[in-house]
């Protein structure tokens, strides 16, 4: 009979718990095979994980100002690193530097800095590094700030002062956001 042994029992891949949050951004962002997509404020790396596993020939890049949190997400995300998927960066947006119009889609969930502050060096970044036909993304679970008026306004009339176009405010029961079209042109 074989030993039960803590040393010998088959390792278990820790089962990812997904928030709804994030299940519902993930539907929203609808990540497809080949695209290049940027996270801003990459957290735990569910997200990132969830992104990955939708990719086949593209590729995640997941930035997040935190060291704690860029390491969770290389540690949740070490097969996504190896198979060259997933790229993970510590520095806050208004830092990033990546190839001009570089990706398809970018976004964030539950990040706060696009509608309690100013988020013009944020954006100005974001128009450069998305493609023209690319797409943002600002989402929030309904379990953080409350108030979708309180939060779309502010992020739809940024987003418009900077060029972005088809700002549309997205309601679900699992959270609100805003999208937006990169400008067509970088001012």
């Amino acid at each position: 009979m074989p030993s039960t042994s803590p040393q010998n029992r088959p390792q278990r891949r820790p089962r990812l718990v997904v928030p709804e949050r994030v299940r519902w951004a993930i539907e929203v962002l609808d990540p497809a095979g080949a695209e290049e997509i940027l996270e801003v404020g990459g957290g735990p790396g569910v997200a990132a994980a969830l992104v990955c596993e939708r990719l086949t020939t593209g590729q995640l890049v997941a930035v997040d100002r935190s060291r704690i949190a860029t390491e969770r997400i290389a540690q949740r995300n070490t097969a996504h690193m190896a198979s060259g998927r997933l790229t993970v960066q510590q520095c806050s947006l208004a830092a990033l530097t990546v190839p001009h119009r570089s990706f398809d889609k970018a976004f964030a969930i539950n990040v706060n800095l696009f509608w309690v502050a100013d988020p013009s060096r944020e954006l100005q970044v974001l128009s450069r590094a998305l493609r023209p036909s690319g797409v943002l993304y600002i989402l929030f679970g309904t379990s953080g700030p409350t108030g979708a008026d309180r939060i779309t306004g502010p992020i739809g009339a940024a987003l418009h002062e900077h060029g972005f176009t088809d700002v549309t405010v997205v309601t679900a029961d699992a959270g609100i956001g805003v999208t937006a079209r990169a400008p067509a042109t970088i001012p």
